[in-house]
């Protein structure tokens, strides 16, 4: 069984999915990632995976739903906690002006305060951009932090968020299924 969801590796998308695979004891599936969902979708039907994982909180959601609506369904669905999530700061300024987050996250915590707001795809890109200097601050993964105490700083803690993920398949599911009510 191939299961695809979105990358890169370190994602919340990742991390999930390799604990979905780990309590539904299918350690032995194959993981495909891909860098937007309408491409993972795309593959599904196509029959190049045989399942896709999304957080409903995703941005592309509703659209993937719509879109593939009669060809791809949901299989399983389920909660789960992120990576715990921060709002950091590069340590050599003092008062940013621009964060960046990705869409899911834009009302996690109060962002008023910010002259810009950045789109990013994902929350391991806002924390590479963190690291290389493009952006001024950010939220992403606090471990973030853990790992470059020097160069990042803690604006505020904001935990894991904890959402519905579906995990999408070709065949609907049957009458039966204690899924369906």
């Amino acid at each position: 069984m191939i299961i695809a969801t979105l990358g890169p590796e370190g994602s919340n998308h990742v991390l999930v999915l390799r604990r979905y695979l780990d309590t539904r004891g299918l350690a032995a599936a194959q993981v495909r990632l891909f860098e937007d969902f309408p491409a993972a979708f795309a593959a599904l039907v196509a029959g190049e995976v045989d399942r896709v994982l999304q957080c409903t909180a995703h941005f592309s959601h509703a659209d993937c739903v719509g879109r593939y609506m009669h060809r791809a369904f949901p299989v399983d669905a389920f909660v789960a906690g992120s990576h715990p999530l921060a709002l950091l700061a590069r340590r050599q300024i003092a008062a940013p002006r621009r964060v960046a987050r990705q869409p899911a996250t834009r009302y996690y915590t109060d962002l008023s305060g910010f002259e810009e707001e950045i789109d990013v795809p994902t929350t391991v890109a806002v924390a590479e951009g963190l690291l290389e200097g493009r952006f001024e601050a950010g939220i992403c993964a606090r471990q973030t932090l853990e790992a470059h105490p020097d160069t990042l700083r803690l604006v505020e803690d904001l935990g894991p968020a904890l959402d519905v993920w579906v995990l999408y398949g070709t065949e609907p599911l049957p009458n039966d299924s204690p899924l369906l009510v």
